[in-house]
């Protein structure tokens, strides 16, 4: 019997990797030099994760502000005031769209989720909040309001100490924060509403249209080009991150030819199949802060067909606790549900693409590991498996 089961191996590139850079070439060089140097091998249904950034960068995948102005004014026209509802708390996701926002309009009013947001970044302690007596279905506040209510200590985020109203007010001049956790609270100010949400982002538009506003959501700025620009049709801002004070750099474009060239490329040079996948944040809550990293809008835009759908799992306890066989009879029923093709048993299901590529961004990290590219091995393996 095997004695090891998955593992998931970061790669390094052989150099930082830049706009322009042909990026099949790179990823497939990085795993020359790991094969050659003993450090992995090959085996058929292995996965290779590949980060978005990498993608995105070498397609040159990036905005200006000046790039989002234009494409803003287009939709809404110009010396407008607009609302945003529902943004997300973070420095590299929102602080650039809302500064790009913020030179676009006259007036920016920004409307934010307490006492946390989307993704459970909290705008107020939640110890300070529950014993404020407030009501988050119902009540709302102006930024004195809230202030008078809560400590500037209350509001600082417990990981980056960031008080997110005062840094999102920084963005312009011409930004007046509200927080309400009803969408409609923003059409007390303006009719013209940027829903910024990103896991809900439909609901809210469909409702706010429903209430007469004129709405477009993060996803449907910057869809086209504009002198050249970046941009992606699917997630227009969704996805996007920091990368230089006035640019920033979109969720990856046009991914599967990428995806299916490196598997092709791969099965040529190893003989063997490989799965491939470009991801992007990974779909894990933080249990401390209670914080879901996941900001971009999938974990996965691109992958190769082998990954679709969910895992055919039997979760050994649930066969350890629930019956009386021996190793042999166990194994002789995991081979006949994944035979039977019968659905998983014990566990959550999960499509395959999440869990795998929410293990690879817990691999590369998000800092300074310098391995942008992840082999996951005997993902489909299973305790019959000899």
């Amino acid at each position: 019997m095997r004695g090891i089961g998955t593992r998931a191996s970061g790669i390094r590139t052989l150099s930082i990797v830049k706009s322009g850079e042909d990026l099949s070439e790179v990823v497939l060089a990085a795993l020359k030099r790991a094969i050659d140097n003993n450090e992995i091998s090959l085996n058929d249904r292995d996965i290779l994760g590949i980060t978005e950034s990498l993608l995105a960068r070498c397609q040159g995948n990036f905005v200006t502000f000046d790039n989002i102005k234009e494409d803003l004014i287009n939709k809404f026209g110009e010396n407008q005031e607009v609302g945003i509802v529902f943004p997300i708390f973070s420095r590299n996701r929102f602080l650039l769209i809302l500064k790009a926002i913020s030179r676009s309009f006259k007036k920016v009013y920004v409307q934010l989720n307490y006492p946390n947001d989307e993704v459970g970044n909290p705008l107020v302690n939640n110890k300070s909040f529950r014993s404020s007596g407030i009501n988050p279905y119902s009540d709302s506040f102006t930024e004195d309001e809230f202030k008078k209510i809560f400590t500037e200590e209350d509001m600082l985020h417990p990981f980056t100490g960031i008080n997110y109203i005062d840094l999102y007010k920084s963005a312009g001049d011409n930004i007046e924060v509200i927080i309400s956790n009803k969408a409609e609270t923003i059409l007390e100010y303006t009719n013209n509403v940027i829903a910024s949400d990103i896991h809900t982002r439909f609901i809210t538009k469909d409702f706010l249209k429903e209430k007469g506003a004129s709405v477009i959501r993060l996803d449907e700025i910057m869809n086209d080009s504009i002198n050249g620009s970046g941009y992606n049709k699917d997630y227009g801002l969704l996805g996007s991150n920091y990368s230089m004070e006035d640019t920033l750099k979109l969720f990856p474009r046009d991914g599967q030819e990428f995806v299916d060239g490196i598997q092709s490329s791969i099965k040529d040079l190893y003989g063997k199949h490989v799965e491939v996948m470009i991801y992007g944040d990974g779909a894990f809550k933080d249990p401390v802060a209670g914080i879901w990293e996941l900001a971009d809008p999938v974990v996965s835009p691109f992958y190769t067909k082998g990954l679709n759908g969910t895992p055919n799992e039997l979760k050994l306890k649930y066969l350890v606790d629930n019956n009386k066989l021996s190793e042999e009879e166990m194994k002789s029923k995991i081979k006949e549900r994944q035979n039977t093709k019968q659905e998983s048993l014990g566990t959550t299901p999960r499509r395959i693409t999440d869990l795998v590529g929410s293990l690879c961004d817990l691999v590369s990290g998000s800092g300074d590991k310098g391995t942008p590219i992840v082999l996951v091995q005997g993902y489909f393996d299973n305790y019959s498996d000899e």
